[in-house]
């Protein structure tokens, strides 16, 4: 599962989820992306989710790039505690993920093989999405 090697800081405050996404908004690497609809964190439980999903459904044809990354801890507090003391322990990793932000992208595969698999992988991911293809590839 993807988190990072190192962090300056254990803990991250929650943070916004209004606005778009301020870079990566256009497919890049491949023919054809996942584009987010809606704001939300995605955990790196999803993310791996999705990439199992894409690889099995083009059977290891083609190429892929994961274009998110799950750098903010989320911390949890153990069960059965009262409240106060504190924030909890670093529990999962999520990346946050604006509208228009692209998740995923694919190349070396059919248009209508890289939907299914985009669209399989979108059910496992907790925000509305859209396949996508690069300008000027038909």
């Amino acid at each position: 599962m993807l988190l990072p090697k190192k962090t300056k800081f254990r803990k991250m405050h929650r943070g916004r989820r209004r606005g778009d996404s301020k870079g990566q908004t256009l497919v890049q690497f491949g023919d054809y992306g996942l584009k987010s609809m809606d704001a939300g964190w995605v955990t790196n439980r999803q993310i791996e989710a999705a990439r199992v999903a894409i690889t099995r459904s083009i059977k290891r044809g083609g190429k892929m790039w994961i274009r998110v990354f799950p750098d903010k801890p989320v911390t949890k507090k153990p069960a059965e505690t009262r409240r106060g003391k504190g924030t909890g322990a670093p529990d999962h990793w999520v990346a946050v993920v604006r509208p228009g932000k692209i998740l995923f992208e694919m190349e070396g595969v059919p248009a209508t093989d890289a939907a299914e698999a985009m669209r399989l992988a979108s059910h496992k991911l907790p925000l509305r999405t859209k396949f996508v293809q690069r300008e000027g590839v038909h």
